[in-house]
């Protein structure tokens, strides 16, 4: 598909693809120009110019998201490029503006907004090199560092001091980059580059170190906070937590795993439970709440009850949710705003088909993202899941792998999907004629990829043929074995595959001490 140019993006990509050239030019170069060279650029990867642009910019903001979107004269957006050379040279351009004071340009800076670009899984950039958000976190910090070294220098120019530029990032910190982002907030104040956390992420350090960094980005500003995977925030944390700091703009919370178990629950913890329910009422931003792998059994209305307003995404997957938890969502006012559900990992046609299909149909008009992945659908329930789905026509992403379904229900599944007008992207399970007789669903991780894969790339063909015939080749159906795409995961996997190695050890070395003292 071609994205249609205007004349004045065709003159834009002609000036920036000789880079000496527009380099020496860029003095001349009429203000409201900046933006539609900057998108030319980007587009060809010419760094160098990209650098420039950024370190002469002659307007009050500089915004990445809205720079890169769609814009009149060049529809296609950009902002899923996290296009290294193209990144790295727009970050240390904005270092050299602060340091550059013999710019033809009066400095007007005052915003620069990095927060709406998208890493995704597959890069159109030629380099094919990514800068995704831990990284841009590092190199973010590495910069304001650098500048802060620069203003003990004698030779640093006065002019700097009078520099303020409000830097709103995503940051995503772990331990490799922990000490350099909190040097980076520490001294704030004192660097011309300020650092703005809109959306803070956080992976694989301590809880000390979690609550001293946290303290540091300004809560007050935070709309999105994920504490994922390697912090081991348990619920008693969670309520120091939301009792030591105010989050007046968070729209989204993302818990651990095992954050909340009420198997082991005792008259305290349900009293931890309230206030942390109560806490939560008092942020009337908060639409998006993730809680998977966390069990939570009878709790749910406990938690949610005192949210004042209505969620729009909400993920229970794999919280062992009971009749009970069902009932209250499907009649809770959340069910009319809820645009994305994830259930997955319950037996949801044994435990509560009526109360599910009862949420489906107060979600429908607004749904647009389910995920029911182990969910113990079968053949005989396809049926009613059509039926239940046939509402949602806004619906744009529909996950369903680990299912026992067989390849001819999957294509009287597919042949329905054809009818949801805005579906997008289909994860479908690989039909369970493809495993031996014998398998058992759940499927455990060993027998995950023990199927028959000749006969799955024939279904999986068939699938695909369905949504060709239908004309529906904008929908992408895939089977991804191990889960979606996760970038953050992607990025930092090697901290955090020898981060798991080390705590193997850990628990080795502590067995075998046990194990000698024993004998």
């Amino acid at each position: 598909r071609t994205t249609m140019k205007s004349l004045r993006f065709i003159s834009a990509e002609a000036f920036v693809s000789n880079a000496e050239f527009a380099r020496k030019s860029l003095g001349a170069v009429a203000h409201d120009l900046f933006p539609l060279l900057f998108k030319a650029s980007y587009l060809l990867e010419q760094g160098e110019v990209i650098h420039d642009l950024v370190e002469n910019w002659p307007l009050f903001d500089f915004n990445l998201g809205k720079l890169l979107g769609a814009t009149l004269d060049y529809q296609e957006d950009l902002s899923h490029r996290t296009c290294s050379v193209c990144l790295e040279s727009c970050l240390t351009g904005l270092r050299d503006y602060v340091l550059n004071q013999s710019s033809p340009y009066m400095k007007k800076l005052k915003v620069v907004d990095l927060t709406g670009i998208k890493d995704v899984e597959v890069q159109f950039c030629k380099c094919k090199k990514t800068m995704g958000r831990w990284a841009r976190t590092q190199l973010l910090s590495k910069l304001c560092s650098e500048l802060l070294v620069y203003l003990q220098q004698p030779q640093c120019h006065p002019g700097t001091f009078e520099i303020s530029i409000n830097v709103l990032i995503d940051l995503f910190v772990t331990e490799q980059n922990y000490e350099l982002v909190v040097q980076a907030l520490l001294k704030k104040c004192s660097c011309p580059l300020k650092i703005c956390c809109v959306a803070f992420r956080s992976d694989n350090v301590t809880l000390q170190k979690f609550f001293y960094i946290i303290k540091l980005t300004d809560p007050s500003l935070l709309r999105k906070l994920e504490i994922v995977h390697n912090v081991h925030l348990e619920m008693k944390h969670l309520e120091m937590l939301l009792n030591s700091i105010h989050f007046p703009l968070l729209m989204s919370l993302t818990l651990p795993a095992r954050t909340f178990n009420v198997r082991r629950f005792t008259a305290t913890d349900e009293q931890t439970l309230t206030n942390i329910g109560e806490k939560m009422g008092e942020m009337t931003e908060l639409t998006e709440l993730s809680m998977s792998f966390s069990i939570l059994t009878g709790r749910i209305q406990k938690l949610l009850s005192p949210l004042k307003t209505p969620l729009k995404m909400l993920d229970v997957s794999n919280c062992s949710l009971n009749h009970a938890d069902m009932a209250f969502l499907a009649n809770s006012f959340h069910a009319n705003h809820l645009e994305a559900l994830d259930l997955s990992g319950h037996n949801i046609p044994e435990l509560y088909p009526s109360t599910f299909f009862k949420l489906l149909s107060h979600c429908s008009s607004v749904l647009r993202s389910l995920t029911l992945e182990d969910c113990n659908i079968q053949d005989i329930h396809v049926n009613m899941l059509i039926l239940g789905l046939s509402p949602c026509q806004k619906l744009w992403e529909f996950k369903f792998i680990g299912n026992p379904l067989s390849s001819q229900a999957l294509k009287h599944l597919f042949t329905f999907l054809c009818e949801l007008p805005m579906l997008k992207n289909v994860e479908f399970p690989v039909p369970r004629d493809c495993y031996p007789i014998d398998i058992t669903y759940p499927i455990d991780d060993a027998s995950l990829c023990r199927f028959d894969h000749q006969k799955y790339e024939r279904v999986a063909e068939e699938l695909n043929l369905i949504l060709l015939q239908a004309n529906r080749e904008d929908v992408k159906a895939s089977t991804p074995l191990f889960g979606s795409y996760d970038a953050a995961v992607q990025e930092t996997n090697n901290e955090l595959g020898a981060y798991l190695i080390k705590s193997f050890k850990e628990i080795l070395e502590k067995f075998t001490t046990s194990f000698s003292k024993m004998s």
